[in-house]
């Protein structure tokens, strides 16, 4: 779920996006995400693909973070 609206609403800035969703999940995990918060967060997950060649994605990433 995209709580912060996702990547489209803040522009899909080329480069900032992973670092978009890293930042929304951290909010979450520390329950600092104000009126986004999904209560009881103790788990994110976070993809993201870029570059394109031959049809597909170059570059994928996937980070899943606790909290403790």
């Amino acid at each position: 779920m995209n709580t912060s609206g996702g990547l489209l609403a803040r522009g899909h800035p080329i480069g900032a996006t992973g670092l978009a969703q890293i930042y929304e999940a951290v909010l979450q995990l520390r329950g600092r995400a104000e009126r986004r918060q999904v209560e009881g967060a103790r788990v994110a997950l976070t993809q993201n693909a870029g570059g394109w060649g031959d049809g597909d994605n170059l570059v994928a990433t996937v980070h899943i973070l606790v909290a403790e």
